[in-house]
């Protein structure tokens, strides 16, 4: 009977001569989780301002809305509120819509920040780990050449 060759073996041996730099996929990651940890602060931060903010546009809403709903006894008076409402209604809405674009304009800016900040890093790795496997290459290479 023929034996069955090991190859587990030869693949060991195969794979030793590959140098591999795990460091570098460890940082890799590394740096993604960072970034994906600042991305969140960041989405999260806006969103707890913009919760804030309609929280509070609505409690002033409501707050105005009850004087509005109150009888009148005379329909000038009614117009009145009417009127006075849909005043301060708008100026309110406007208030808060540049509330809002603030909170979008912070979270735009943080975001480009937080993008080339990462660039940078990822740039910084990238060449550290070619020059790297250029080391390790170069080792190999002349350890078989030997």
């Amino acid at each position: 009977m023929t034996k069955t060759p090991d190859f587990t073996a030869m693949f060991k041996d195969m794979f030793a001569q590959f140098p591999t730099d795990t460091k570098a996929v460890e940082d890799m990651f590394k740096t993604g989780t960072e970034l994906t940890e600042k991305f969140s602060a960041v989405a999260l931060d806006a969103a707890a301002k913009s919760t804030d903010l309609s929280s509070a546009w609505t409690k002033t809403t409501i707050e105005k809305m009850t004087d509005l709903s109150k009888t009148k006894a005379d329909p000038a008076d009614a117009s009145k509120a009417v009127t006075d409402f849909a005043s301060s209604s708008a100026e309110t809405a406007a208030e808060h819509m540049a509330a809002f674009a603030e909170i979008a304009k912070k979270v735009q800016l943080d975001t480009v920040e937080l993008m080339l900040a990462a660039g940078k890093d990822i740039s910084d790795e990238a060449t550290a780990a070619v020059k790297t496997a250029t080391k390790e290459v170069s080792k190999a290479a002349k350890k078989a050449a030997a």
